[in-house]
């Protein structure tokens, strides 16, 4: 066993209680912990996200250089249009970003929150024996 566990993400943002009821529903989670500043939630599988208030806090610009990234969130998906329809109902927005060159394992789309954090949804290929 490792001596340093994995923690929880924290997002900053300038309303948590919007930005969790977003990821809240767009994971199937949780409240977990509800403070003046900082809202936490868990999804069924145990991954756990918070959203700390910071006023002054200025959302990544990404894929434009200023700001940059900031943070990147990865989620997996069965089905990309579904979590597109999903996410954008929610109040998610799509990035359009600039496809990098080389092989890919997956399927992938990049959005923003509503608070403007980038993460991408992809779909990992069941994998399969090797021919020959």
């Amino acid at each position: 066993m490792g001596l340093i566990k994995a923690g929880v993400v924290v997002l900053d943002c300038a309303e948590p209680e919007k930005l969790a009821a977003f990821y809240k529903e767009l994971l199937g989670g949780e409240e977990t912990e509800v403070t003046a500043n900082r809202v936490e939630i868990k999804e069924p599988g145990g991954f756990r996200m918070a959203f700390r208030r910071d006023v002054n806090a200025v959302p990544p610009s990404w894929p434009r250089p200023e700001n940059s990234l900031q943070v990147h969130l990865d989620f997996r998906v069965d089905d990309l249009d579904a979590a597109e329809r999903r996410i954008v109902t929610l109040g998610g927005r799509p990035i359009e970003a600039k496809e990098a060159v080389g092989p890919y394992e997956y399927e992938e789309r990049g959005f923003s929150d509503p608070a403007g954090h980038s993460f991408t949804v992809h779909v990992v290929p069941p994998a399969s024996p090797k021919q020959g």
